[in-house]
């Protein structure tokens, strides 16, 4: 017996736009700039998060939010703990797959890739555009690590908080950085009347950008 009997009746058509080969810019990343512009413009709720999935050595996917911090030729930045489960994964298996959903604008983009970590200057310059607040949480949680309470985390941010508070500049610690994700698949989904979406995709061969279009 279902838990939630009424999932099933749960749908919505959607019809707000169409997606087209005509339309759409020659490469992915100029795309996916002009739909991020018109999410945010559009007042979507947090529109720079996106799941990150990876995988660890035994096969076993994970997923969770993050927030997309920097859109570049190169590919898509985000920044975390190296040593948390993401980290290690993503230095152990370095590929990964964003999802981007924006419900008020009925679209998905889903992107795949390689993942390498940026520069330390990039993470550097990063690190120390945040809240003093959010820099010393990065020293205060061993992020994805089994804490006792939440006593034992307030205790370690006030410890830090502490030992930096002469400090003009908060270092930044060497298991905290970015990650870049240089994508090889991009797909851009519409949604559209009786489930016909639109989608769009684009592949890397042979540093060439393909278009192709599937099947809903």
């Amino acid at each position: 017996m279902s838990l939630l009997p009424n999932l099933a009746a749960i749908r919505k058509n959607y019809a707000m736009e169409s997606l087209t080969e005509d339309t759409v810019a020659t490469e992915p990343v100029s795309q996916f700039k002009l739909w991020m512009e018109e999410a945010i413009a559009a007042e979507v709720n947090e529109p720079t998060a996106m799941v990150i999935s990876t995988v660890n050595n035994a096969g076993r996917p994970s997923a969770r939010v993050v927030l997309l911090k920097d859109v570049n030729p190169d590919g898509f930045v985000f920044f975390t703990n190296y040593n948390s489960r993401k980290g290690r994964e993503l230095q152990q298996n370095p590929v990964a797959s964003l999802t981007f959903f924006w419900p008020e604008l009925e679209r998905q983009v889903r992107i795949e890739g390689t993942i390498e970590r940026v520069a330390p200057q990039v993470s550097d310059n990063y690190f120390h555009s945040r809240p003093v607040g959010s820099q010393i949480g990065a020293w205060a949680s061993p992020q994805s690590q089994p804490i006792n309470s939440r006593n034992d985390l307030e205790k370690a941010d006030a410890e830090f908080t502490n030992k930096f508070s002469g400090l003009q500049v908060i270092p930044r610690p060497e298991h905290w950085g970015g990650f870049i994700l240089r994508p090889d698949v991009v797909e851009f989904w519409q949604g559209r009347p009786n489930r016909l979406h639109d989608r769009i995709v684009y592949e890397l061969h042979n540093n060439s950008w393909q278009l192709i279009r599937l099947a809903p």
